[in-house]
């Protein structure tokens, strides 16, 4: 049902909305510069003591964020930075970096610094003694932003650690005691779900036993454990941290290299899946991601149970069909997967970044792996879960910095209780949207990508070619191999050198190909003379189900002031448009010309698709929540 327009001007006029810095924030801008300025001919000693001075009020009882405390430390870090790193802020660093001292996510576009702006908030809230906790969305991030900021910290004797997934648990408390920690946000989770299953196998204790315990030595209770609690967090591209990675919960495992006992049973059941009919055995829910057998389908299974009859069942033998028919049809390989060294290893659907460690559940695995023919493993036991807006909460105070909120302010404000400041541009933004271009299937729109980048490529002008899967990275790949266009690749397959092709990505005649930006985090400078040909042109091959990730891949093109320019195509066999706009689909495939291209303005329709998208998903995030609420949190 469409809403009335004057309804629905209304309810916007009560939603949350994102707020601009105010006039007390730039007055506390000028007086920061006029505090750092005293703070120049101080030698490095003297910076160590008025921190010092600083973090002896907060401890005994002011607020780190008061005015007395919070312009002076940021002073004091805006000094250490120029000295050690030999960067001035901007004022509209600094203006973030007020947001952030207020418990509020400050929208900073591409480009705009935000990693020197989040050490503002972390030098500020580690006066606490508690720490404060750095999320970035990757491992390679927390890493880079950890080596750039650790000078600044040095130089103001702030203590700083670094967590990796692979550190060992001395190394991570050692990390954990410093004022500030860095790492991917997931590990936090994960730490903490380790931290709780450790208390869960020591032996229980009587009532007061911990506190005298403590009494006799604290640091006995955090012997078994690396986090010494949850007191302050600052999130890097928060959008994906706090709202996208939030669809799916933090689940600790515990599993074996092992071959499965049930192995042959997942065996047999893709073959009884390859024999079944859709429509006639099966029916598939592509937007639910779901496979529910048919009373013909029931009854074919029925049939083939004799094949399990010698086997130990973990499961009834139609969930391993239906298992089957899932990995068959629903998970598409350089989609939601690839295969690489005989292992299946899950793609983020947010970022194209793949994920060794992560398994999908109850046998389904498994189901792919034998889809695929490559070993199958024993499944995984699950010791704990949470979900990840549950974690996040269990913080004391948070903040965050994304290029992209706006459209998110309810979930931020309803879920964990924060706002959003939209911080201005140092430069006014060159940014020229050209306009979607519409196609009647993949070929042809495949074609009509090759044929824009060879004519843009011409001109000398770099190319970032966006896409939404590996697959379809490699499908324009191999179109540009077909025209002799020389190109790098980036689709979470090379990670390793993720840093170099981002970074070459902006030189004359540069073609890169890229899975979905969202999150990269690594800025791409024009070369010399790349602004005279106009700057980086961005090419997005599909809309993503979130209108905030095709934002922040637009984003990539007209940073801090250059010129750039961005078009998006889209064709009705996208993701988006038959799940979510299947009248959309039929109107382009019947309007097409010759060429195969429909001509029209449908950008409301998608936006529309778009919407639809993206309140599923919060559903999910909401149900997901609920159940947790539910059972009590760490299960």
């Amino acid at each position: 049902m469409t809403l009335p327009a004057s309804f629905t001007r209304l309810l916007q006029h009560f939603l949350p909305r994102a707020s601009a810095p105010q006039a007390d924030d730039y007055r506390a801008v000028r007086r920061i510069r006029e505090l750092a300025e005293e703070c120049k001919n101080l030698p490095p000693d003297a910076l160590c003591d008025r921190l010092e001075l600083l973090r002896q009020q907060v401890r005994g009882g002011t607020k780190a964020e008061s005015t007395p405390v919070l312009l002076p430390a940021f002073a004091l870090a805006l000094e250490a930075i120029r000295r050690s790193l030999g960067v001035k802020l901007y004022d509209v660093q600094l203006l973030a970096g007020l947001a952030l001292s207020r418990q509020t996510i400050a929208e900073m576009q591409t480009g705009e610094g935000k990693t020197l702006v989040a050490a503002l908030p972390a030098i500020l809230h580690s006066l606490a003694g508690r720490g404060v906790h750095v999320h970035t969305v990757n491992c390679y991030l927390a890493e880079r932003d950890f080596a750039k900021v650790l000078p600044a910290f040095q130089l103001l004797g702030v203590s700083a650690g670094l967590i990796r997934p692979q550190s060992t648990g001395d190394d991570k408390r050692a990390a954990y005691a410093c004022d500030v920690t860095y790492g991917p946000g997931y590990e936090f989770g994960f730490d903490y779900l380790r931290d709780q299953a450790g208390h869960r196998i020591t032996k229980p204790m009587r009532l007061g036993d911990a506190y005298r315990q403590a009494l006799r030595d604290p640091v006995a209770e955090r012997a078994t454990t690396v986090q010494r609690g949850l007191a302050f967090a600052v999130i890097d591209e928060a959008d994906s941290l706090l709202i996208d990675e939030a669809n799916t919960p933090l689940l600790l495992s515990e599993g074996s290299a092992n071959a499965a006992a049930d192995a042959p049973l997942f065996a047999q059941a893709a073959f009884v899946a390859d024999q079944m009919q859709v429509d006639r055995d099966y029916v598939l829910d592509s937007e639910a991601g779901s496979v529910q057998l048919t009373v013909v389908g029931m009854q074919a299974v029925e049939r083939t149970s004799g094949a399990a009859a010698n086997c130990r069942l973990k499961r009834p033998w139609r969930t391993y069909v239906e298992q089957a028919l899932h990995a068959r049809w629903l998970l598409r390989r350089d989609v939601d997967y690839v295969v690489r060294d005989g292992r299946i290893e899950l793609v983020d659907q947010n970022t194209g970044r793949i994920f060794a460690d992560r398994l999908w559940r109850d046998g389904l695995h498994q189901a792919v792996q034998a889809k695929e023919g490559v070993p199958i493993l024993a499944e995984q036991r699950p010791l704990l879960r949470i979900a990840r807006q549950r974690f996040l909460r269990l913080y004391e105070g948070m903040c965050g910095m994304t290029g992209t909120a706006k459209g998110s302010e309810g979930e931020l404000r309803d879920v964990y209780r924060l706002g959003v400041v939209t911080v201005p541009t140092q430069k006014p933004c060159q940014r020229r949207v050209l306009a979607t271009r519409y196609f009647r299937d993949e070929a042809t729109k495949y074609r009509a990508a090759a044929e824009e980048i060879l004519r843009v490529h011409a001109t000398g002008q770099p190319i970032l070619v966006g896409t939404r899967t590996i697959a379809t990275s490699e499908a324009v790949a191999d179109r540009l191999r077909e025209l002799a266009v020389l190109f790098q690749m980036l689709n979470g397959k090379q990670d390793a050198d993720e840093a170099a092709v981002v970074a070459n990505a902006g030189q004359i005649g540069a073609v890169t190909i890229a899975t979905n930006m969202a999150g990269r985090g690594t800025d791409i400078r024009l070369g010399e003379g790349v602004a005279e040909l106009g700057g980086l042109f961005v090419l997005g091959i599909e809309r993503h189900t979130s209108a905030r990730v095709d934002r922040q891949l637009l984003g990539r093109a007209a940073r801090q002031g250059d010129p750039g320019s961005c078009r998006f195509l889209v064709s009705a066999d996208d993701l988006l448009i038959q799940r979510y706009s299947p009248a959309l689909a039929q109107r382009l495939e019947q309007t097409a010309d010759g060429m195969g291209e429909a001509h029209g303005d449908y950008s409301r329709i998608v936006a529309a698709a778009q919407d639809s998208a993206e309140r599923a998903h919060a559903q999910q995030r909401q149900q997901l929540l609920a159940q947790d609420d539910w059972m009590g949190g760490v299960l």
